[in-house]
C-alpha cells in the first residue's frame, strides 16, 4: 500500500507543479492588470477648484503624473489639499509662513535652494522651516518642492502659465502678483495668519517676537521713514505678517478689487495709493510698517547684522545679478556667524552688498 502510493503521489508530482506555477503566473498577471486599472483611473480623477476665488478663472490643485504632458488638476480630498497642507504646517495659534515658487526659481542651485540655506543657517530660524508651506505656480516647481520640503501646495491656473522668470510689470508679473493677492485673501477666510516671504527674502533670525501683536497688518519696506504708523511709508509686498481677522479679510477683499480702479498697475502700488482711503479707516484695520533696521533689502540695506532679521533682494532687475548678490550676502552672514561672541558685540558688522543689483530697480 505504501509502495502503491508513493507510485500515485511521483505519478502525479509532475501535474501538481505544472498547476502550481500556472497559479503563480496567473497572480501575477491580475495583479498587473489591478495596477494599471488604477494607474489610469488617476487620469480620469475628478477635477476641483477652489471656488472661493473671486477671479473668473478657476484656480485648482494638481499632482505631479506619469505623463509629462498630463498636467489636469487632482481632488482636494487627498493629502495635498490646502486645508491639510495648511493644518500640517500651522504654529498653535494657526500661523504658517508661505512662499510661492515657480519653475523659473525652482531649478537646482536657484533662489529656492538660498532661501531654505537661511532658514537652515539663521539663527533659530530652522525649526521654522516646520511652518514654512511652498505655493507652487507651476507643475515643475511642484515636483521640485516635493523634492526638497515637506509642505508643498500646488495652484495653478487655468490658461496662465507662471512657470517662467516674471519680468517687472509683464502681463504675466501683474497676473501672477494679483493672484497672489487673492490666494493670500483666501488663506485668511479659512482662518489662518501668515507670514508671506518672497523667496528672495534670506531669514537669518526668527522674526516673530519683532512683531506688533496689535496691528492687524504689517509689511515690509523700500523705504522707511522712522515712525511705523507712517503712512508715508513705502511698502514692499515680498514680505508681511497679516492676522485673520474680518478687518484684514475686507481689506485684502478690497485690495484686490482696487486692481480695476488702477489697471495696469501692480498690487504694491496700488497698496500705496488704497492705504490713505477712508475705507483703510472705516473697518479699522491697524497697520504697521516695518523697521528696514530689521527687515532690510537691497532697497534700504539693514546697516547692522547683529540687528538684522531678514534682507530682501529688492530693487534688483535680473536672476543672474540676484543669485550672485544672494550668494554674497549668505557669505556674509556665514562669516558673521562664525565670530567669536566678544567680536560680534564689540564691532557692527555690515554687508558687501548690493553689488550688481542696483538702488532703484524693482523687480
Amino acid at each position: 500500500m505504501i509502495v502503491s502510493a508513493m507510485l500515485s503521489y511521483s505519478s502525479s508530482f509532475p501535474f501538481r507543479r505544472t498547476l502550481q506555477i500556472f497559479l503563480l503566473f496567473a497572480a501575477i498577471s491580475l495583479s498587473c492588470v489591478v495596477v494599471l486599472r488604477e494607474v489610469d483611473s488617476l487620469r480620469d480623477f475628478p477635477l476641483f477648484s477652489l471656488t472661493t476665488f473671486s477671479d473668473s478663472s478657476p484656480v485648482s490643485l494638481f499632482l505631479p503624473s506619469l505623463d509629462d504632458d498630463y498636467n489636469e488638476p487632482f481632488s482636494d480630498t487627498d493629502e495635498f489639499g490646502l486645508d491639510n497642507v495648511l493644518k500640517d504646517a500651522a504654529t498653535e495659534d494657526r500661523t504658517v509662513i508661505l512662499t510661492t515658487l515657480n519653475q523659473a526659481w525652482a531649478s537646482p542651485n536657484s533662489v529656492i535652494d538660498l532661501f531654505l540655506e537661511s532658514f537652515r543657517i539663521g539663527n533659530r530660524t530652522h525649526q521654522l522651516l516646520n511652518h514654512l508651506v511652498i505655493i507652487a505656480l507651476d507643475k515643475k516647481a511642484f515636483v521640485r518642492c516635493l523634492d526638497i520640503h515637506i509642505h508643498c501646495f500646488a495652484l495653478v491656473t487655468e490658461g496662465v502659465d507662471f512657470h517662467s522668470e516674471a519680468h517687472f510689470m509683464t502681463p504675466d508679473y501683474l497676473k501672477m502678483m494679483w493672484r497672489r493677492i487673492d490666494f493670500l485673501r483666501t488663506v485668511l477666510e479659512i482662518g489662518y495668519n501668515f507670514v508671506f516671504t518672497d523667496a528672495d527674502v534670506m531669514w537669518f533670525r526668527d522674526p516673530f517676537p519683532f512683531f506688533d501683536m496689535n496691528a492687524d497688518f504689517q509689511i515690509a519696506c523700500d523705504q522707511y521713514l522712522g515712525i511705523p504708523d507712517d503712512l508715508s511709508n513705502r511698502p514692499n509686498g515680498g514680505f508681511n505678517y497679516v492676522k485673520s481677522n474680518n478687518r484684514s479679510i475686507e481689506f485684502y477683499k478690497y485690495w484686490y478689487s482696487s486692481r480695476e480702479t488702477y489697471p495696469k498697475y501692480h498690487d504694491q502700488d496700488v497698496l500705496n495709493k488704497i492705504k490713505y482711503e477712508p475705507f483703510i479707516d472705516d473697518i479699522g484695520l491697524k497697520i504697521r510698517f516695518l523697521d528696514t533696521a530689521y527687515f532690510g533689502g537691497f532697497c534700504e540695506p539693514s546697516k547692522d547684522l547683529n540687528r538684522v532679521l531678514t534682507m530682501h533682494a529688492n530693487c534688483c532687475v535680473g536672476m543672474k545679478s540676484k543669485l550672485h548678490d544672494l550668494r554674497i550676502m549668505l557669505e556674509d552672514w556665514k562669516r558673521y556667524m562664525s565670530m567669536p561672541p566678544y567680536v560680534k558685540g564689540s564691532s557692527i558688522s555690515v554687508w558687501r552688498v548690493p553689488q550688481n543689483c542696483r538702488y532703484g530697480n524693482h523687480f
